[in-house]
């Protein structure tokens, strides 16, 4: 008998931003497979004598292998429980979701996702701004900081990037922000694009840095942590 793979949103940390639907799912499950992001007071809202398993990922850290994760969890289902495959933020953002889909097809295992707030729109909110705005922020981007060896991706569209008229938000961008200011400045974005650096959103540690596109390698230089943190850049990221 098979069992079922709920993939549910954690949000960006604070347990208030869970949905109706992702509280139920962790109340119900036999076993909880969570990213390190979405531990802590997430996971009081697992039922008593479930099994509660890390294989969160962390840059620069020791961490499980993807094909070791997608086995234990259709381990887990294919043994006739309920799971929960928790991910921090929304699971199809950036979260290695669709390896983890794959497996549950392949293997046969029913599956649902279940979004959540992605920490893009929370950093935002934080910072007492929109994403968008009439004429001036008209479209908005989410690219990722690296690639699989931890260094900036080669293929990035950087003519799209540099588009004054857009919310870029870069996920995982501490380390490779200088290379990708250079890349943006090259390809005509102003050093004087407002940026911000958003850290471990939603959280007592939270933390909102503002400056340009010119300062913020300085900036995270003195002021990021070893936390989650994304870098939004754009016309927006001056105000509040």
């Amino acid at each position: 008998m098979k069992g079922f793979v709920s993939f549910v949103s954690s949000g960006p940390g604070d347990p208030e931003l869970l949905t109706l639907k992702a509280v139920n799912r962790l109340q119900n499950a036999d076993a909880v497979l969570f990213d390190d992001l979405s531990s802590g007071p997430i996971l009081s809202h697992a039922r008593d004598g479930a099994d509660l398993v890390g294989v969160g990922k962390r840059a620069g850290r020791a961490s499980p292998k993807q094909d070791h994760v997608s086995r234990l969890l259709v381990d887990y289902a294919t043994s006739g429980a309920k799971v929960v495959r928790l991910k921090s933020g929304d699971s199809g953002m950036f979260g290695r979701l669709e390896e983890e889909i794959t497996a549950c097809r392949e293997a046969g295992v029913g599956y649902e996702i279940i979004p959540g707030v992605t920490s893009a729109m929370a950093a935002a909110a934080a910072a007492g701004i929109p994403l968008t705005r009439r004429l001036t922020a008209r479209r908005v981007q989410f690219v990722t900081g690296h690639d699989v060896t931890g260094a900036l991706p080669e293929d990035m569209n950087i003519a799209a990037l540099a588009d004054p008229t857009a919310t870029t938000v870069i996920f995982m961008g501490k380390r490779t922000f200088a290379e990708l200011a250079r890349r943006l400045t090259d390809a005509g974005l102003s050093w004087d694009t407002p940026a911000l650096l958003a850290e471990s959103v939603s959280t007592p540690a939270q933390k909102i840095v503002r400056g340009t596109v010119a300062t913020m390698e300085q900036l995270i230089a003195q002021e990021a942590s070893d936390g989650p943190a994304l870098i939004l850049i754009g016309p927006l990221a001056e105000a509040g």
